[in-house]
């Protein structure tokens, strides 16, 4: 595909004036002012659009899809034990496959070409990624609270097959990152030998840290005065390259921890003022050079998947809170969209739009009301943009979504299939 004569914003977030941008199977090949003669393919129409690289959502339980809006207004224990959990109980392999679709449905449709996912039924979400042609970091997390090891563990072979069978699969675009929950969901035997696992095989890891108070005060009374930071880091957790999700609570001493081992925070403000858990300290971490990209968390703590409503409000509610209205620039906001996720993934071949990076790419429609004035293009993607405006989400070179439609999805198929799941599962938990 060529995209004929269309603005784009480059690698350092700057918006470049309208130019040829061609690609050619699943790399962007050339950007200049005409492109060579020859055969594009498709010659695509860059008036009244504008070109950004795909967006990175780099925490998500995609196949939550299922649950949305089925545990409203409720305390955050009350939410997992009441609703959440029972639920999940009642899921099989093929629910999970379709919420998974569904998601990718929902996220494409607002531009993202990747997540970083944490669930079960691993086999379901790789066979999803492959077939929709998302990308995807999936991992499966150990939940223990007994004596048992690691390797006595399901999850331990689960991981084994879906290394063997999974890891870079699809010329990459899957790849497995291996997980902990969390501190309070796991030993301190499991999560060494989760780490040890991660280090053996060169995998990233995935988990949640700090999210609430109570998560946070109760790791220090059963650790010994231990944060959750101190005890990962001290059992090696840390040591491969790792995405915490949240990170609500986190003390300076943590941030000091994240900031020496290179850790990213995954920051989810939607999800997090939802359900109450409170707010990311993300000027204290931008402050030690700490790598910070955006999830949604699951759709039901959320309730969607549109990056872009993630974007606008983290670029806007440190400024309240800090009382500090230059803090996070349009800038800064659209990197943690993008370019950090992409590096949290460990995508080096993603790196936005230019010559030789892969064509994970997005076009927004710019001609309608939200878009006029136009006194500084990318202020208005950050803060009057929305995923609506999305009208074409390409991964590796393949559109995923266009004007409406899904080119590798049976959407008829995937609402049917969602419908299905849901009654049944409502029916089981009515009796």
């Amino acid at each position: 595909m060529l995209f004929k004569h269309i603005p784009f914003i480059d690698p350092a977030g700057q918006v470049q004036a309208p130019a040829d941008v061609a690609v050619r199977g699943d790399t962007i090949v050339f950007i200049g002012a005409e492109a060579p003669a020859g055969d594009w393919g498709e010659v695509y129409d860059g008036r009244d659009r504008l070109l950004i690289p795909g967006l990175y959502n780099i925490h998500a339980h995609t196949p939550m899809t299922l649950l949305r809006g089925y545990g409203e207004n409720l305390a955050l224990q009350d939410w997992l034990s009441q609703r959440m959990f029972p639920f999940e109980a009642q899921l099989t392999p093929e629910d999970v496959y379709y919420g998974y679709l569904l998601g990718v449905a929902e996220m494409t449709r607002y531009g993202v070409v990747a997540s970083t996912d944490m669930y079960f039924f691993g086999d379901s979400m790789a066979r999803a990624a492959l077939d929709s042609g998302f990308k995807t970091n999936f991992c499966l997390s150990p939940i223990c609270a007994d004596e048992r090891s690691y390797q006595e563990l399901p999850v331990y072979q689960e991981n084994q097959a879906m290394f063997s069978q999974y890891h870079l699969a699809g010329d990459g675009r899957l790849r497995l990152d291996l997980s902990l929950h969390a501190e309070y969901t796991s030993t301190p035997k499991i999560a060494a030998a989760v780490a040890e696992h991660c280090q053996s095989l060169g995998l990233r890891m995935h988990l949640h840290l700090s999210e609430t108070q109570l998560e946070h005060e109760g790791c220090k009374q059963r650790r010994g005065g231990k944060t959750p930071a101190q005890y990962f880091r001290d059992l090696g957790v840390f040591d491969q390259p790792t995405t915490a999700a949240h990170c609500v609570w986190v003390e300076d001493g943590d941030l000091d921890i994240l900031a020496e081992k290179g850790v990213t925070i995954a920051a989810n403000p939607i999800s997090n003022l939802k359900l109450a858990s409170g707010i990311c300290p993300v000027p204290k971490a931008m402050a030690r050079g700490i790598n910070i990209g955006l999830g949604t968390d699951s759709v039901a703590s959320n309730n969607n998947l549109n990056l872009f409503e993630e974007m606008k409000l983290h670029a806007i509610l440190h400024k309240a809170t800090a009382g500090d209205p230059t803090l996070i620039t349009p800038a800064e906001a659209f990197a943690c969209a993008t370019a950090n996720g992409a590096r949290s993934q460990g995508r080096l071949d993603c790196q936005g739009i230019k010559e030789g990076s892969k064509a994970d790419l997005a076009v927004l429609d710019i001609a309608g009301p939200n878009a006029r004035p136009c006194h500084n293009l990318l202020y208005n993607l950050v803060y009057a943009a929305d995923g609506g405006d999305v009208r074409l989400t390409m991964v590796d070179g393949r559109v995923l979504y266009r004007d409406g439609t899904w080119p590798t999805l049976d959407m008829e198929k995937i609402y049917w299939q969602v419908e299905r799941s849901c009654q049944r599962i409502l029916a089981a938990l009515a009796k």
